[in-house]
C-alpha cells in the first residue's frame, strides 16, 4: 500500500456479502438497516467490488463483517475468507477480523489465529447485535488476547440502523452499546486501543469525554453524515481531539461520496482535515511501517 498516494482511509466498510451467495444478516434486518438509511444503491457489493470502488476514489479501507451467529441464529460470513481475499487488493483494503464473543474461548484462540495466521490488523465488535455487555468479566480473556496481539478493537456506539422500525427492534438492545461500558474496558486494559465507532448518539458526550480521558480510545465518524454531527463532536474534533477522531462512512449503508461531500461543507480547519482523512488513521494502524 502506497500511503503518500493515498487521498483518505476509511477505517468503517463492511462486508455484506461473499462469493457464495451468503449475506451478513438474514433478509429481515437487511431490509430494516436498508431502510433506515434509505441506501438506494447495492446494499451487499462483495469484496471486490468495494476494492474497485476505493481505489477508482485513491483511498483505502478497513474491511470486516459482524460474527453474531449465536445471537442472531444467522451463519456469519468467513473472516478467515475475508482476510485472504483482502490480501488480493492489499493496495487498497485494510482487513479487520471478528469473532463471537459469546463463543467464550473458542472466540479468544479464533482472534490469535486471525492476526497470525491470516493478517487481520484489528477487530470489529457490535455489542447490540451480538448480545453482550463489554465490560463483562466473561470477555476478558478476549480483550486481554487482542490486546497482547497488539491490534486495535473496533466496537459499534450508540443507535443502530440494524433492527430499526421492526417490532421490538428484533430483540437488539440498544444499551449493550452505550460507550460508557467500554469505559471499564479502556480502564482495565490500557494496552488496548478502543476505536468507537460513530458519533455514539445519544451518547455522544459521553464517547467525548473517554477519547479526551484515556489515550488508548479514539473516536471513528462513521455511520453519520457530517451534517448531522453534535456540534460537541465538531468542536472536539477540530481541537482538542483533532489527533484521536478518524475518518469512517458505514459503506455501503453511507457511500465515501456522500460523507466527504458533507465533510467539506463543515468548518474544519485546513490543518486538521488531513489528520481526520488520512493521518490518524495511518498512525493507529501502523500503515506507515508496513
Amino acid at each position: 500500500m502506497r500511503i503518500d498516494s493515498l487521498a483518505a482511509v476509511d477505517v468503517h466498510v463492511h462486508i455484506e456479502a461473499d462469493g457464495h451467495g451468503c449475506f451478513s444478516l438474514d433478509d429481515e434486518l437487511l431490509a430494516a438497516s436498508a431502510k433506515y438509511f434509505r441506501a438506494d444503491h447495492d446494499r451487499s457489493p462483495t469484496l471486490e467490488k468495494i476494492a474497485d470502488l476505493y481505489r477508482s476514489l485513491n483511498m483505502a479501507a478497513v474491511v470486516f463483517t459482524v460474527d453474531a451467529g449465536t445471537f442472531t441464529g444467522h451463519p456469519p460470513l468467513s473472516s478467515e475468507e475475508i482476510a485472504d481475499k483482502a490480501r488480493e487488493h492489499a493496495d487498497v483494503l485494510i482487513p479487520f477480523g471478528s469473532v463471537d464473543p459469546l463463543r467464550g474461548a473458542d472466540a479468544v484462540a479464533q482472534a490469535r489465529r486471525l492476526v497470525d495466521g491470516h493478517g487481520v490488523r484489528g477487530f470489529k465488535f457490535h455489542p447490540s447485535l451480538q448480545g453482550f455487555a463489554p465490560n463483562d468479566p466473561a470477555y476478558y480473556p478476549l480483550w486481554e488476547r487482542i490486546a497482547s496481539l497488539g491490534v486495535p478493537a473496533l466496537f459499534h456506539t450508540g443507535q443502530t440502523g440494524i433492527g430499526a422500525g421492526l417490532p421490538g427492534g428484533r430483540g437488539i438492545k440498544l444499551r449493550l452499546s452505550d460507550p460508557m461500558l467500554l469505559d471499564d474496558v479502556a480502564a482495565d486494559f490500557p494496552d488496548l486501543t478502543v476505536i468507537l465507532a460513530h458519533p455514539s448518539v445519544p451518547w455522544a458526550d459521553s464517547a467525548i469525554s473517554m477519547a479526551t480521558h484515556k489515550s488508548n480510545v479514539y473516536i471513528d465518524l462513521s455511520g453519520w453524515s457530517p451534517t448531522y454531527f453534535p456540534p460537541s463532536l465538531v468542536r472536539a474534533a477540530n481541537s482538542y481531539l483533532q489527533d484521536k477522531v478518524l475518518f469512517g462512512t458505514d459503506f455501503p449503508l453511507l457511500t465515501p461520496q456522500r460523507w466527504l461531500r458533507d465533510f467539506d461543507a463543515l468548518d474544519i480547519k485546513p490543518d486538521v482535515r488531513p489528520k481526520i482523512l488520512k493521518d490518524n488513521a495511518v498512525a493507529l494502524l501502523g500503515l506507515d511501517k508496513g
